[in-house]
């Protein structure tokens, strides 16, 4: 099947552009979760504080934050602010933000990076806790209580109205650094983004206290982040399309050029190749299996390259999120596989006798529809029905098991997502409550695991989908790979342009593939350019193989065929068939009308050259009879026509070819005697200057002919004019007297 992927070669940009596509699409739905997180986290929970820097805090709150800090975290924070002064470049945007700033009593956050503010938040985050902890203390005994027993700062046993920041301060350093160690413990122990949360309500406090709205703040948070969600959003949809686009031009293509090349090869095919292979799998390897191979190609574009990215990528979030959980992830996915192998073990058995199995119904229905006139004249129909119906019921049943396993696997993943959700959200709500993840977390982490597992249940379907395919494309691979028996050679000989129609057998014997024995047998005969040359012999006497050697249908085994005086073997094959019209016994007709079908042969003919075609080949009167005459319909394979106007028209098709070589194979064996005279007599006029070789079974079409060869089990026994066998051959005076009367043979 990898060979068959070489016609992806030609969209190789078209690739390239999709897999970029893919990643920016992955890269946008996985960054949609860590947004929907900051949503709820930061904008929901947090009130739209993003950190636990405030950008403006009054001196003397931060004469407090101080008190907490060792001295080198103090010049640390002082470093990173400025106190208000009019001078400043913002100071008029940072009082319309803070209304109830006074120049020299706030303090305003420089512009600072982001490494900065990190490194900066859990210094600022454990001194406002502290600061506000106590402040809330100081007002309600529950809470002082709780940091009593948490830092052995009893703030119940103090008396009504004493400043505790003031007192704090005028601790002994020993002492005060013992107090904040016992609170300072717990907060150190938060991770960066439980530290900012649990400051948020600081920060939003010193906001309110400096006048600003902090329903705006929260507001203007998720508004900024939902419009980002959104571009993200227009991007990832955006890319979509263009990717279905994309991967459908390139699948359509691909199956496209797979076709082109089915069809150019199947042309070149002998007839020993087409024995190979029968008309029904042909038809199913050039239809159905390319359009597995067409659908597998746009799974890999749309899903195969896709997966693998958001795995890996939703892995990596999910880590980031909560590595405690991951396990929860891995579990899941384990299930998931051990579903998708016990699928893949009890279906893939099954696709690949599918194919075969259409094979054989299309082989079935087409053999009964082309022999609908049989059967009904057997009185067939209950056999056909029951050889039709035991191939239908063979592959119906083959794809509703396949079916059936498949709609199994669909509410697996539902239950196994509807597991995975449950406990991801019963293991983060114990997290949550122990302060060690947050609400937007949890949420982003479940998102992340649901990416997960559709990635892996995307590639479980190409999984499924690609033993199939692989079936398919090793049946297309086998027609691709067939080497043709009849090949051009490499350097192509010219025709010897004195001659022209000259057809010449030297000692050729034949000899089917496979076959144990020849079925001609030294063979040698001219046929002359103005000559009629006749071949005639019973039913397998070989003769339709002798004149398919001349357009080399088949090669010889031995001896050669020679064309106006090369062997053709040395000619190119379009050169040798241009000079050859050939008609069949059956006349081949196309969709179409009657002008078209006689264009076949000469698109460029004129009206007059195809009205004498016509008339030549006895076609004028059932024309003209038809509604529109030369645009009249004409069904596939001409069915609305009978089998004389049949070979008439293929006769008329070979005339306006106007070959040098007329080879008739039993052409004219459905018109009846009086055409077939009127026949002769009008191509003898025509083709007088051409080499005429018919094949009959009738002795009257051929008795006038200047050479007859008369063929009996692959050999010659005879050959010469009408009288000349008549005296020589007994097996022509046989067939003579089967089908003449004496006053006919006289």
């Amino acid at each position: 099947m990898l060979r068959i992927f070489r016609y992806l070669k030609p969209y190789t940009l078209f690739v390239v552009v999709i897999f970029v596509l893919l990643f920016g699409q992955a890269m946008g739905e996985l960054a949609l979760p860590n947004y929907m997180s900051d949503i709820v986290n930061v904008g929901i929970q947090q009130g739209g504080i993003e950190d636990a820097v405030p950008q403006a805090i009054r001196k003397s709150q931060m004469d407090k934050v101080l008190l907490f800090l060792t001295p080198e975290e103090q010049t640390e924070v002082l470093t990173a602010y400025n106190l208000l002064d009019p001078k400043l470049e913002n100071y008029t945007e940072i009082l319309a933000q803070y209304p109830a700033a006074v120049d020299g009593e706030t303090y305003i956050r420089k512009s600072l990076s982001k490494e900065q503010i990190s490194q900066l938040n859990p210094v600022m985050g454990k001194g406002l806790l502290i600061v506000y902890a106590l402040e809330q203390a100081a007002t309600d005994p529950a809470k002082a209580a709780q940091l009593g027993a948490m830092t052995g700062f009893d703030l119940t046993k103090l008396p009504a109205g004493v400043d505790i920041f003031a007192m704090i301060e005028k601790m002994p350093a020993g002492q005060l650094q013992a107090m904040v160690s016992a609170g300072g413990n717990q907060i150190t122990a938060l991770d960066e983004r439980m530290l900012v949360q649990a400051a948020a309500a600081a920060v939003r406090a010193e906001n309110t206290a400096l006048g600003a709205d902090a329903q705006k703040i929260q507001t203007n948070y998720i508004l900024r982040i939902g419009g980002t969600m959104l571009l993200i959003s227009l991007g990832v949809v955006a890319a979509v399309i263009i990717i279905s686009f994309l991967s459908s031009r390139t699948g359509s293509g691909f199956a496209r050029d797979l076709r082109r090349d089915i069809f150019t090869k199947v042309e070149s095919f002998s007839k020993a190749e087409f024995e190979t292979f029968s008309t029904a799998s042909l038809i199913t390897r050039s239809t159905n299996d390319i359009t597995q191979m067409q659908m597998v190609v746009t799974m890999i574009l749309r899903m195969a390259l896709f997966a693998p990215i958001m795995a890996v990528g939703a892995i990596i979030r999910a880590v980031q999120k909560s590595p405690s959980m991951t396990w929860v992830i891995g579990l899941g996915v384990a299930v998931l596989l051990v579903m998708i192998a016990i699928v893949l073990i009890i279906s893939l058995p099954r696709f690949k006798i599918i194919q075969s199995l259409i094979d054989r119904l299309n082989l079935v229905t087409r053999e009964s529809l082309s022999g609908l006139m049989v059967i009904r004249a057997f009185n067939a129909q209950d056999f056909t029905l029951s050889r039709f119906d035991k191939a239908n019921r063979d592959l119906t049943g083959n794809s509703l098991f396949v079916n059936r396993i498949m709609t199994i696997l669909f509410p697996f993943m539902t239950l196994v997502m509807s597991g995975l959700s449950l406990l991801i959200i019963w293991t983060g709500s114990h997290q949550v409550a122990n302060s060690a993840l947050q609400v937007g977390d949890m949420m982003a982490f479940l998102q992340y695991a649901m990416q997960v597992v559709f990635s892996f249940l995307m590639l479980s379907m190409m999984f499924i989908f690609l033993p199939r395919a692989a079936v398919s494309g090793k049946r297309i691979d086998e027609v691709l790979r067939v080497e043709p028996v009849i090949r051009d050679p490499e350097q192509p000989k010219p025709f010897d342009p004195n001659l022209r129609g000259l057809v010449e057998f030297r000692n050729v014997s034949f000899r089917y593939p496979n076959a144990e024995e020849n079925v001609l047998c030294n063979i040698t005969f001219t046929a002359r350019p103005g000559e009629t040359t006749a071949i005639i012999g019973s039913t397998g006497s070989g003769k339709s193989t002798v004149i398919n050697l001349i357009p080399r249908f088949f090669d010889v085994t031995e001896g050669a065929v020679l064309v106006d005086g090369r062997d053709v073997r040395e000619v190119a094959q379009s050169d040798l068939r241009a000079r050859i019209g050939y008609i069949p016994q059956r006349g081949i007709l196309f969709s179409g009308t009657v002008e078209s079908n006689l264009r076949f042969a000469n698109e460029n003919a004129s009206e007059e050259e195809i009205r004498q075609a016509i008339e030549v080949a006895q076609a004028a009167d059932f024309i003209d009879s038809m509604e529109g005459k030369l645009e009249a319909p004409i069904a596939q394979g001409g069915t609305n026509v009978s089998g004389g106007q049949k070979q008439r028209l293929a006769i008329a098709r070979a005339l306006l070819k106007k070959p040098s070589i007329y080879i008739f194979d039993d052409a004219l064996s459905a018109l009846d005697f009086k055409t077939d005279a009127a026949l002769r007599r009008a191509l003898k006029n025509s083709t007088d200057k051409s080499t005429m070789i018919i094949v009959t079974q009738r002795v009257s079409t051929i008795r006038h002919a200047e050479q007859i060869v008369v063929l009996d089990e692959g050999e010659i026994v005879g050959k010469g004019t009408h009288e000349e066998l008549m005296e020589s051959c007994e097996t022509y005076r046989e067939m003579v007297s089967s089908q003449l009367t004496r006053e006919e043979v006289l």
